[in-house]
């Protein structure tokens, strides 16, 4: 019984201890806490601090960059805007010489439409024929030196008559234009087209070369050649590669066939010609003169001759007038020597004496005498 409340007594006291214990345990461990939550209180306000700073930092950077960035993209816009005005004005710039040249290329369509129309219709291919050899021949030769629409004694009229002289004496230059048959060789794709092209091509122009050399080579009034002028290079071209047998028969029938560029060398040829011709007309002239020249020149000597002559006639007069001259400056000296004398000797007489002195005798008194 007393052990029971010996141990129930003990038991009290540690109950109590341990109660005391836990009791003080709590107020440490609210201590702590309070200490903590202090400590935690003031660490939150300075991340808040720190937290709202560095906010700050951040707004005025990002402020900054959007600044910087609104900046770049303002300027970005403004060059972008200026280039592509700058490439509008550009491109206005291109369309207006783009829509000019659609202009000329209409005109040029316009005219190459009219040309065509010109060059299929056969009198009018030969009026250009004849407008293209006026303007060379117009262009080379004096107008004394051809005649257009030249009639000769048989009838025909000639496009365009050179006036030369004999020999050769005047040729004739037709104008042709075989058009239809060179076009059609050109445009034949296969061989046998172009074979039927090529003879009708051959025929047409050796037909003009026969009625040239039949109508304008007549004898006693024109030369005893012609030429046929052709207004195209590429026909003129196309003869002499691959119609080697046509310009054959043209110089058999003594017809030359010439293009543009040829006739302008032929004409120059002419010029040069007529030039010779008018130098050899005027040659008696020329003698005259020459003589005329010759004898202006005799005249001239001979006159040189008299007028040297004269000089040498004048050379001894003022030889004589020197000498005069000298013998009138000798005599001059010499009177001029011969009154200096008088004149000395008449101051001589008219000087009054000087009075003398008084010589010593040595002697022993030395007297005057």
């Amino acid at each position: 019984m007393e052990l029971s409340a010996i141990i129930i007594v003990i038991a009290i006291i540690a109950l109590g201890v341990l109660v005391v214990f836990v009791l003080m345990r709590g107020e440490r461990l609210m201590g702590s806490i309070g200490q903590i939550a202090d400590s935690n209180s003031s660490n939150q306000d300075r991340l808040n601090e720190r937290l709202n700073a560095q906010e700050r930092v951040m707004t005025k950077l990002l402020d900054e960059r959007l600044s910087d960035v609104s900046k770049r993209l303002s300027d970005g816009m403004i060059k972008s805007t200026d280039r592509t005005n700058e490439t509008m004005t550009h491109i206005q710039k291109r369309l207006a010489v783009i829509d000019e040249a659609q202009k000329n290329i209409s005109e040029l369509s316009t005219r190459m439409v009219g040309l065509q129309d010109i060059l299929s219709n056969k009198q009018a291919r030969g009026a250009f024929g004849e407008i293209q050899l006026n303007d060379l021949v117009s262009a080379t030769l004096p107008p004394s030196a051809y005649t257009f629409q030249a009639t000769l004694s048989n009838g025909r009229r000639a496009d365009c008559l050179l006036k030369l002289p004999n020999p050769p004496g005047s040729i004739v230059i037709d104008a042709k234009f075989p058009l239809e048959s060179y076009n059609a060789l050109q445009t034949a794709t296969s061989e046998a087209d172009k074979k039927v092209a090529a003879r009708a091509f051959s025929a047409d122009v050796l037909k003009h070369i026969n009625d040239i050399a039949d109508k304008y080579i007549i004898g006693g009034e024109t030369a005893e050649q012609a030429l046929m002028f052709l207004p195209s290079e590429a026909v003129f071209a196309e003869l002499h590669a691959n119609f080697i047998s046509v310009i054959e028969q043209s110089y058999k029938k003594r017809v030359w066939i010439v293009s543009p560029s040829t006739c302008m060398a032929m004409l120059n040829t002419v010029r040069a010609v007529l030039r010779d011709v008018q130098m050899r007309e005027q040659a008696h002239v020329i003698q005259r003169e020459v003589a005329t020249l010759g004898e202006d020149v005799l005249r001239l000597d001979k006159r040189v001759g008299n007028l040297r002559q004269h000089f040498n006639l004048a050379e001894k007069d003022l030889g004589e007038i020197e000498t005069s001259s000298r013998k009138i400056t000798s005599r001059a000296e010499r009177i001029e020597k011969i009154e200096m004398a008088e004149d000395d000797a008449e101051e001589s007489l008219t000087a009054p004496e000087a009075p003398t002195k008084p010589k010593l005798v040595s002697g022993a008194d030395d007297r005057l005498l």
